[in-house]
């Protein structure tokens, strides 16, 4: 299992975040999936989270940069923050 700054788009900062959500390693980041992660940040940081950090998990998830997510996943993505923010 990879450390998660090693996946692409997670920094240090991001990193530490998810760890204090508990996930802390690849395996489950992509357990919990990109939705059900940013939920967890955004409920240790009072919904301090933004847009581009869901795309960073996603495309951490897929092993890809986030500006290449697919348009219609990226869509959705959007969709669910702005629910999620409501």
């Amino acid at each position: 299992m990879s450390q998660l700054t090693n996946l692409p788009n997670i920094g240090e900062v991001l990193a530490a975040k998810l760890q204090q959500a508990g996930i802390n390693n690849e395996q489950q980041l992509k357990e919990c999936g990109s939705e059900n992660a940013i939920i967890k940040l955004a409920t240790i940081t009072n919904n301090d989270v933004c847009i581009c950090s869901l795309y960073a998990i996603e495309g951490a998830i897929q092993g890809i940069r986030w500006h290449k997510l697919d348009k219609f996943r990226k869509q959705e993505l959007k969709e669910f923050y702005h629910q999620l923010m409501k």
